[in-house]
């Protein structure tokens, strides 16, 4: 019998905003939340959360559907050095770096700025790095049907760098490789060499 999980919502009144929520976290730290510049720092954390978790709010079909079209072209199409910013989901601090999407089409393409709409739409959302990758990856080849689909990010996570290890300078790297990106080595190596080529 499979296993339910129950999800505990912590007490808070029906009519509380995350800026009450916000003001009850600055009290407990041991600031004054009314104090000059604070007064309205819970005001505009909400707006800012609100604005970087905004891709719950929109949907792969929505961004990509309008902006298909058919095409005899299958060489690989690369959209390279998108900037990511996206929150860490375990302590909801920023990771930011560059994306890198490639896919070799099979009668479909897709408007270039969709493939940086698309990353964003995934971004906005609380987030590890290799589930954000994952998610470009799957989305491209659900959507475009295409013989492969690569996706590399790198990224530096301020939950490294502020805290914790506290490692200024690391990396992370992460991959997903589909459909000719996987099984082709030679696919691979001529996306990854586009991808070096960015840093010469």
């Amino acid at each position: 019998m499979a296993k339910t999980t129950e999800i505990t919502i912590p007490e808070t009144t029906a009519s509380e905003t995350i800026a009450d929520l916000v003001r009850k976290i600055i009290v407990q730290i041991g600031e004054d939340p009314n104090r000059e510049g604070l007064e309205r720092t819970p005001e505009r954390f909400e707006k800012a959360l609100r604005y970087l978790t905004s891709g719950y709010n929109q949907d792969p079909e929505s961004i990509l559907n309008g902006a298909m079209f058919s095409v005899s072209y299958d060489e690989m199409v690369v959209v390279k050095d998108i900037e990511v910013y996206s929150l860490c989901e375990h302590h909801l601090l920023p990771f930011f770096g560059r994306c890198h999407v490639a896919y070799i089409p099979d009668k479909k393409v897709v408007g270039l700025s969709k493939i940086a709409r698309l990353v964003n739409m995934y971004a906005r959302r609380l987030q590890i790095q290799e589930r954000l990758t994952s998610q470009i990856a799957k989305a491209v080849e659900e959507k475009l049907s295409p013989q492969g689909v690569g996706v590399i990010i790198e990224a530096r996570h301020l939950c490294m760098v502020m805290r914790g290890v506290e490692k200024q300078n690391s990396t992370a790297v992460s991959s997903a490789m589909l459909g000719c990106f996987r099984e082709n080595k030679q696919t691979r190596d001529e996306f990854l060499a586009l991808v070096r080529s960015s840093k010469a």
